[in-house]
């Protein structure tokens, strides 16, 4: 009896520490695994729901915006756990802003496809930066790291790199209005449509000088 409430409070020592050290990092929490809170979703609120501490899109179009007191963001890392299932598409857009429907007009989407039709594959900057060759597999999880400094933006999923890019000078708008422009702004997450269904988990983000 001694040595298991030994254990338990070693353990919870051990816990206690590895969360202050992470703390300590700089890292924030964005998604409390129980509410809504701090996000703001757009046309087809029905299509986001909380399942066992998870964000689970699954239904028509919708967006899922970072509403939070550290908005806006310009210099971060991001990170989150991801889980696609078979066919389905999502994305994290950064550097974008609130709209009430529609595809998200501002900033850029790093892409989460695995086996969707859509060639453009997980970690690839949509339409500016394409991966081809999907660096992770449905049905596990795998994390994405996003660092954007500067005009730099580096992508990494379960920690291999998949993309580096630095926005040129002379960047131009994308086409049919869209303005894909490293600036400043929020996150949002992409319900893609009806048949995909894509898990996100440990949404957080620090803040780079």
């Amino acid at each position: 009896m001694k040595k298991t409430v030994l254990t338990t409070a070693v353990l919870g020592l051990f816990l206690f520490a590895a969360q202050l050290a992470y703390a300590e990092e700089g890292w924030v929490s964005l998604f409390d695994g129980k509410s809504f809170e701090g996000w703001k979703a757009s046309e087809n609120k029905d299509s986001w729901k909380i399942v066992d501490g998870e964000l689970v899109c699954h239904g028509p179009r919708s967006h899922l915006f970072y509403d939070g007191d550290l908005k806006p963001l310009k210099d971060f890392e991001f990170k989150a756990e991801v889980m696609t299932t078979q066919g389905s598409n999502s994305g994290i857009y950064f550097h974008t802003r609130f709209q009430p429907e529609g595809w998200p007009r501002y900033g850029y989407e790093v892409q989460v496809n695995n086996t969707h039709s859509d060639p453009k594959k997980t970690g690839g900057l949509y339409g500016v930066a394409d991966v081809f060759e999907a660096p992770a597999k449905d049905g596990k999880w795998f994390e994405m790291h996003i660092t954007v400094q500067g005009k730099r933006v580096v992508v990494k999923v379960d920690g291999k790199q998949v993309v580096d890019y630095t926005e040129p000078a002379d960047q131009q708008s994308a086409a049919g209005g869209f303005v894909r422009a490293i600036g400043e702004g929020t996150f949002a997450l992409q319900a893609h449509d009806p048949k995909s269904i894509v898990h996100y988990k440990n949404i957080r983000v620090k803040k780079l000088p």
